[in-house]
């Protein structure tokens, strides 16, 4: 795998139920000891967890890192509260946009690009009843096409 490619570990795929994404931020993660090591294999959970902002910093919470076998008395707390790496810029944003009534930030997926753990942060404004049901009534038809394409070839 070159270097410049990300591999995805995780993913939110709640969050397109419950959300309409309207932008998204890569963030690097701040991690302790032995998490990185427990995101390699695969044991991290994004199930639950969000995004807040506290004194112009942005934290990632209930992200569930379980922890390393070998990592002893040098492991970490799974569901700590990680800082999220961003631009000022980018933050300055993300305040702006989230006093809004309804916007939230999302965590989409946990991947790891140039050796370094990222997560893709989500803008969203929560759907409401009526438009998951949308939702799944146009997967469901477009589900039942294709299955009337394939069999009709």
């Amino acid at each position: 795998m070159a270097k410049h490619e990300s591999k995805a570990i995780a993913q939110n795929k709640k969050a397109s139920h419950d959300f309409f994404i309207e932008e998204t931020f890569e963030a690097g993660i701040v991690l302790q000891g032995t998490e990185i090591k427990s995101i390699r294999k695969r044991q991290v959970n994004l199930k639950d967890s969000f995004a807040t902002i506290r004194n112009g910093e942005v934290f990632l919470h209930n992200m569930h890192v379980s922890p390393y076998e070998q990592g002893n008395r040098f492991n970490h707390e799974p569901t700590r509260a990680r800082k999220l790496l961003l631009h000022r810029k980018q933050i300055d944003k993300l305040i702006g946009e989230t006093k809004q009534a309804g916007y939230s930030l999302v965590p989409l997926k946990v991947y790891i690009k140039n050796g370094f753990a990222k997560v893709l942060l989500g803008l969203g404004k929560g759907k409401k009843k009526f438009d998951k049901r949308e939702d799944l009534k146009q997967k469901q038809a477009k589900r039942d096409m294709d299955r009337a394409l394939k069999d009709r070839n």
